[in-house]
């Protein structure tokens, strides 16, 4: 199968030539034909699969063979992004297949600016890629007109609804025209998002390529137990050892990531870090450094974990796992990408297992443990498998109590300022789901 058979139009077929597509992936193969087609489209596939041309290229194609020339302070179609750099990546993908079309591309999101972004909209865009909150504060300013819109493509769903973005999600579904096609892209499908699908989109075509929630099985995975206080220190000693040259770390708090990076750059190492407090010029700039490897070890919060295309990136690393298990699956494919292997190393403490359990059975894997010499945890981290099951170790039995006041008093659950509280069982974050008014709408 070529991308010509999937009946592109020429000037996209020579983008592609130019960018070294050869063959579409399993995706795009299914995702091309149903969106040429007006269909309403809900596809899973796993990161590093090219789920981005499998709706940017129909996408052009019909908006260069349909419709009227966008008017001012209008776009004809919108493509929501959960973060800055995702958007960032969306659009600089866009703007390489749309090089031999008369069509207008940009992007909007927050951390910069909003006046050249109004300025910009003037004339009008074919194709908007935005975060959610920047585009309603476009539209509340009357800087965006979305009356024109012909297709919105919701690009990780789950991700916007795991940063807090529903109420948003409803507010922009009530700003759109009701004859419209929705496209909902993304790695991971929750039951959340696919009651959010059923609430927008209209008898949409599902087509998953992968088995639901797997990681891609180009990632060769496994964890390394260490105590918390030693993490810092086990990171530096296996980057040594395996002589790293290219390592995208992520952390699971903006204070976390800082701390590693100051000091990684104490002990003469070259690395840098994103996060959400960062400007976005900032973060910008030392994601592209990083894929130029100039950084050697670039240290990030969530905020990395989806969309970002960094061209044979070896090895990621997980000095913290994350709170929300489907978010391992997009941290580890940052690497493996386009039929590349790649490492996903996690370096787990004790009062990590009930997040390491919840990976285990979405993944349905258990994940194999390297015991690394000189950093054996003192607090073991008990054993899990992928039924979600913490293995407990059995305890001791009591030993008879002795007469006299030798004996130690029972204090509670005290803690020492110094110590880790045993950490509670892990629950999921409840998402609130937008509810949408679902009465009937037109069809193209």
């Amino acid at each position: 199968m070529t991308f010509a058979t999937l009946g592109l139009i020429e000037p996209l077929l020579r983008a592609l030539e130019t960018l070294g597509y050869q063959t579409p992936t399993p995706v795009q193969a299914q995702a091309i034909p149903a969106v040429l087609a007006g269909r309403d489209l809900m596809a899973a596939a796993q990161t590093g699969t090219g789920k981005t041309a499998g709706f940017a290229l129909p996408l052009l194609q019909l908006l260069t063979m349909e419709g009227p020339k966008v008017a001012a302070n209008s776009a004809r179609a919108l493509i929501l992004c959960p973060t800055r750099e995702l958007a960032e990546q969306v659009h600089a993908s866009v703007a390489e297949y749309a090089q031999h079309l008369p069509l207008t591309t940009y992007a909007v999101y927050g951390g910069v600016s909003i006046n050249p972004q109004m300025m910009k909209l003037r004339k009008g865009v074919d194709i908007l890629v935005a975060t959610p909150g920047r585009l309603i504060d476009l539209f509340r300013q009357n800087a965006l007109k979305l009356n024109q819109l012909q297709t919105l493509v919701l690009d990780e769903a789950d991700r916007m609804l795991d940063l807090g973005f529903s109420e948003e999600l409803a507010n922009i579904y009530r700003m759109l025209p009701k004859k419209r096609q929705t496209l909902l892209f993304s790695a991971t499908f929750s039951d959340d998002i696919r009651l959010l699908a059923g609430q927008m989109l209209n008898d949409p075509l599902s087509i998953e390529v992968s088995p639901r929630n797997v990681a891609a099985n180009t990632v060769k995975q496994w964890v390394v137990p260490v105590d918390k206080k030693r993490k810092a220190e086990l990171f530096v000693h296996l980057m040594r050892k395996g002589r790293w040259k290219q390592v995208l770390v992520f952390a699971k708090t903006r204070n976390g990531v800082d701390a590693l990076v100051d000091k990684l750059q104490g002990l003469g190492i070259n690395a840098d870090g994103i996060h959400g407090d960062k400007p976005q010029a900032t973060r910008q700039r030392a994601l592209d450094r990083f894929k130029a490897s100039e950084v050697q070890i670039l240290v990030a919060t969530d905020v990395a974990a989806r969309g970002l295309d960094i061209e044979d990136l070896p090895l990621v690393v997980n000095f913290d796992l994350p709170i929300v298990a489907e978010d391992y699956i997009h941290r580890i494919g940052r690497t493996g990408r386009a039929g590349n292997t790649g490492e996903a190393i996690s370096l787990v403490c004790a009062d990590e297992v009930n997040m390491l359990s919840a990976i285990e059975m979405l993944t349905r894997q258990t994940l194999t443990r390297k015991m690394e010499p000189d950093f054996e945890p003192e607090h073991r981290v008990p054993d899990t498998d992928a039924s979600g099951q913490v293995v407990k170790k059995p305890k001791k039995p009591k030993k008879p109590k002795t007469s006299g006041g030798g004996g130690k008093r029972n204090l509670g659950k005290w803690v020492d300022s110094g110590e880790v509280a045993p950490a509670e069982p892990s629950i999921k974050p409840v998402r609130k789901v937008p509810v949408f008014n679902t009465g009937p709408r037109k069809r193209k």
